[in-house]
């Protein structure tokens, strides 16, 4: 009698899958030299949202759609979520921004004058009135914050006073809310970062209590970092908020999750599943990336279902015979029940799978012969596309 895990014994498991998408992704984007167009790129939120639901609608994998605010502003964000649910999706995070107002040069949050942090404090209360209106849970805070040169400032202030104002905002969040905090060691600033790492992420939250969580971006930690480690902390310690998900070479590039580096995706994944955060509601998974020369609804096609691969991979391992090595400290069984996981190919039995629940056996297939790019490509050309900052 085996216990090695079956397709057919995953399938379910599968089919409780979510990943939320992010509505700036479906804008133009590029690098710090040059913001490229394409074709069809978004006009505004409600287009966006059309693309997104997209992505959901040929997956399956994608009912939500994050929002960034002040770039997804719109005058009835009431209507926006019937629009919304309309297409088959619902509104998810909301993301605050104070990295582009020429007062945070120096700090938002942090800034050593009041009326710079009450202005910041100010933005993150209105994104919490936008959650009211949306039915939005989280509210997730990256902050573009620190310093460059020994000496500029006083970092253990900083801290001080990034707790004070997380504590404004922590205040003000409703019964079902959540204030996640997402961290990046570097960029833009290089000698030090307010918030860079999961261990300066968990205190500040742990500060603040049970509803505020830590945001992990695969894309933001240093050069060979073990992320799957951090992963299984911060579950252990029960502060996991949510995911963000993209694919890094050099730093923080954005790029299609597991477009990297695959093998680093299922190791995360089982670390997941291992310690209770898949099909868990408080454990938010979500992209975080940019398509900077692709098409955006593929791009995100493919990010879903690489996702989705690792993840089927990861629910393959045969987690009693790795046990049974490990403690019996057989180093190299145990490596080999875990490489047999992750090279299994699940490509034939995820079509399969897809099929039985009403969608196509390849989704990229379907949605280029839709026709759906080119119409959006002819409907949306005049008028000023969405991209950074719009």
């Amino acid at each position: 009698m085996t216990s090695t895990p079956s397709f057919a014994g995953i399938a379910d498991q599968l089919a409780r899958q979510q990943i939320e998408l992010p509505s700036w992704a479906f804008g133009n984007s590029g690098t710090r030299f040059k913001v490229f167009t394409t074709p069809g790129t978004p006009r505004d939120p409600y287009e966006k949202i059309a693309d997104a639901a997209q992505v959901h609608r040929y997956t399956g994998l994608a009912p939500t759609v994050a929002l960034h605010i002040p770039w997804d502003l719109v005058d009835d964000f009431a209507d926006l979520r019937r629009h919304a649910e309309e297409q088959g999706v619902r509104l998810g995070t909301i993301n605050s921004n104070t990295f582009q107002d020429d007062d945070y040069k120096f700090g938002a949050l942090t800034h050593t004058d009041a009326v710079v942090r009450q202005k910041a404090i100010d933005h993150h209360l209105r994104c919490i009135d936008v959650m009211d209106a949306t039915g939005s849970r989280d509210l997730k805070i990256w902050l573009a914050e620190g310093s460059n040169y020994p000496g500029q400032a006083d970092m253990r202030e900083r801290q001080d006073r990034l707790h004070e104002s997380l504590s404004t905002i922590y205040d003000r969040l409703g019964d079902d809310q959540r204030l996640v905090l997402e961290y990046k060691f570097f960029e833009p600033a290089f000698y030090h970062t307010d918030v860079p790492d999961w261990g300066t992420s968990y205190v500040q939250t742990l500060a603040l209590g049970p509803k505020a969580m830590v945001c992990l971006d695969t894309g933001h930690h240093a050069p060979g970092t073990n992320i799957e480690f951090i992963v299984m902390q911060l579950l252990r310690l029960g502060k996991l908020g949510s995911f963000d998900f993209n694919s890094r070479f050099y730093a923080d590039d954005d790029l299609i999750v597991g477009a990297a580096d695959p093998f680093q995706l299922f190791r995360i994944l089982v670390e997941v599943i291992r310690g209770g955060g898949y099909d868990n509601a408080d454990v938010a998974f979500m992209l975080d990336q940019c398509h900077n020369v692709e098409d955006k609804i593929p791009g995100q096609i493919r990010s879903v279902l690489n996702v989705q691969e690792m993840t089927a991979r990861a629910l393959l391992l045969d987690r009693v015979a790795l046990t049974a090595a490990q403690e019996a400290h057989d180093v190299l069984g145990a490596n080999e029940v875990f490489m047999d996981a992750f090279q299994t190919d699940v490509r034939a039995d995820l079509a399969r799978w897809r099929e039985s629940r009403g969608l196509p056996a390849n989704p990229m297939r379907a949605y280029l012969d839709s026709g759906y790019q080119q119409s959006i490509a002819a409907d949306r050309v005049g008028g000023v596309q969405a991209g950074w900052g719009a």
